[in-house]
């Protein structure tokens, strides 16, 4: 239900929505880069081998690629930024789909549900999609507005928190390292 969660995976340093910001700031696409790199990313073609890290567990680590992509514009300043950003993009979408059937078939479950921010990408959502066909899996994800919304994501939480019961006093105050599920 909207209030158990069991975390099977979690980042290790950057996140993927903090790894397209700094991607997209280092190529001067400006911020937020999101958006821009989707938008980058579908005049190129996906050229340019970027490192991928996996965990024997379902963490993430998004920083290797990062880093490869900060080099690279760096090493070379001729580079297409259009082939970086779709090489970029399909690299932290590898690693997304990757630890993501491997958690859906860990659990013998065969629904996916993206959110936040960097399930706006098109291509992450085609790549997702794909898989309705490739892995007969179901998936589902809001529509783009609401992903890069951090109050509507907000006001969904709180919404199924005030029907299943839980509500809080005047007195709340904002917890930035609160963990997911829990009670205030």
């Amino acid at each position: 239900d909207y209030k158990s969660f069991d975390i099977l995976g979690k980042t290790r340093d950057d996140a993927r929505g903090e790894a397209f910001d700094k991607v997209a700031r280092v190529i001067d696409l400006g911020y937020p880069g999101g958006p821009k790199i989707d938008k980058l990313a579908k005049e190129g073609k996906p050229t340019i081998q970027l490192p991928q890290t996996y965990f024997e567990n379902l963490d993430f680590s998004f920083s290797g690629i990062k880093t490869a992509v900060i080099n690279l514009h760096h090493k070379t300043p001729d580079i297409n930024k259009a082939d970086l950003a779709a090489s970029f993009e399909k690299a932290v979408t590898d690693v997304i789909i990757n630890n993501s059937l491997k958690a859906a078939k860990s659990l013998e479950i065969n629904t996916i549900a993206l959110a936040g921010g960097v399930s706006a990408n098109s291509y992450i959502r085609e790549r997702f999609l794909e898989l309705e066909k490739t892995e007969n899996m179901k998936i589902y994800f809001p529509e783009p507005i609401l992903c890069t919304d951090n109050a509507a994501m907000i006001a969904s939480a709180g919404y199924y928190n005030y029907i299943n019961g839980i509500t809080s006093n005047l007195e709340l105050n904002a917890i930035p390292n609160l963990k997911i599920g829990s009670d205030f």
